[in-house]
């Protein structure tokens, strides 16, 4: 089984990314890629530029990579409420290539961030649009207070409340 997981921030200390690692880390069985955003930074999108160009060779490539999983984990950043511009960019290039970006691939979508909310702005703006686009949203999971709940020595969330309840939904993630 194929995993592909990655966190939607270009933050080279993504939470996100820690987080997002940490759980695809979890499933049994697993060949885990994870992906930067980073190795796929296009112009911002528009029209006009699209006309100009074409479809952009890193959208095909990151499709191409969604392609190869057999699951996705994906942990979103919030930036002021919303997607992160990185993530938002990739996607936005994406749909202009196949409308069904996550190519019914099952999800285990998260979030986190340093606030108590866990991202859960971002995490439900997520999980209410990734259907449309191909999302085959199985699972989410919020994980609050990132500083006070995640070592990032060891790698993994330091909370046992916390860490067994991902577990928990990693060992009824149906697929």
């Amino acid at each position: 089984m194929k995993i592909i997981a990655f966190g939607a921030s270009p933050s080279k200390n993504s939470i996100n990314k820690k987080l997002a690692i940490y759980a695809a880390s979890l499933f049994d069985n697993a060949e885990v890629e994870v992906l930067d955003l980073n190795d796929f930074q296009m112009p911002l999108f528009t029209v006009d530029i699209e006309v100009t160009i074409g479809q952009h060779e890193l959208a095909k490539a990151f499709l191409a990579k969604i392609a190869t999983a057999d699951i996705l984990v994906v942990s979103m950043a919030e930036h002021n409420g919303n997607f992160s511009a990185a993530f938002k960019n990739i996607f936005d290039w994406c749909t202009r290539i196949n409308g069904k970006v996550f190519q019914e691939k099952p999800m285990l979508l998260m979030a986190t961030s340093t606030g108590a909310k866990g991202g859960s702005n971002v995490l439900g703006i997520a999980n209410n649009a990734f259907p449309f686009y191909g999302g085959n949203v199985k699972a989410t999971f919020s994980l609050p207070s990132f500083e006070a709940n995640f070592d990032e020595i060891n790698n993994k969330i330091s909370n046992a409340e916390l860490d067994n309840q991902l577990k928990e939904t990693i060992k009824n993630f149906k697929f």
